[in-house]
């Protein structure tokens, strides 16, 4: 069972965060060429580190914890998920407040922009 460890916790973050995406209509998934561009630049960045620590021997994942399916530089598949799954979840809740708070603004609006 503590092999589903990390796709628990990642699902939990999905079940958590994403029916904002449905329920509140925050757009984050339909909009995705601006999530990608928000998300890639820094998962990759995070993803080299890992696999540079990997190598090293500095960093490394418990086996009893993973499903042992492994990407490029030894970086277990969750790891992946994990740079994916939680950026989003973030992206959906600042959206689904400004959804909820109309005036609440973070600096990426038009003047204008209604939405």
């Amino acid at each position: 069972m503590a092999k589903w460890g990390y796709v628990a916790m990642l699902a939990f973050t999905v079940v958590g965060s994403f029916w904002l995406e449905i329920f509140l209509k925050v757009n984050v998934l339909r909009r995705y060429t601006r999530a990608i561009t928000a998300i890639a630049p820094v998962a990759l960045i995070f993803l080299i580190w890992d696999g540079l620590a990997i190598r090293h021997g500095d960093w490394s994942f418990d086996a009893k914890q993973i499903l042992g399916i492994y990407g490029p530089f030894r970086i277990p598949l969750e790891e992946y998920l994990f740079f994916l799954i939680v950026p989003l979840a973030a992206i959906m809740t600042i959206e689904a407040v400004r959804r909820v708070k109309p005036h609440w603004r973070i600096g990426d609006e038009q003047i204008g922009d209604e939405r």
